[in-house]
């Protein structure tokens, strides 16, 4: 069941950011496992000759963890405008 948001969603929520952008990393490791993983297969079927192909996963690797590290540890999800008290 997917995530459910309580209120109009809106990218300048900080908690809305942050749940996005796990969903789009969450969108990206299925994107590489399911790429990857369909290479890899038929680079075994068809003993094929792709020596291209563990570069590209390497690349796809390292723009992968970038991504984790830059949701975990990089991106500030702090309020950008204080609220305004009442």
């Amino acid at each position: 069941m997917p995530p459910r948001w309580p209120r109009k969603p809106d990218r300048k929520d900080p908690a809305f950011r942050k749940l996005d952008d796990r969903m789009t990393f969450a969108t990206h490791v299925a994107a590489f496992t399911a790429i990857n993983s369909g290479l890899w297969f038929f680079h075994n079927f068809k003993y094929a000759t792709w020596e291209w192909l563990p570069w590209f996963t390497a690349i796809h690797l390292v723009v992968l963890l970038s991504h984790l590290i830059y949701i975990s540890a990089i991106a500030d999800y702090s309020s950008e405008t204080p609220p305004k008290s009442t």
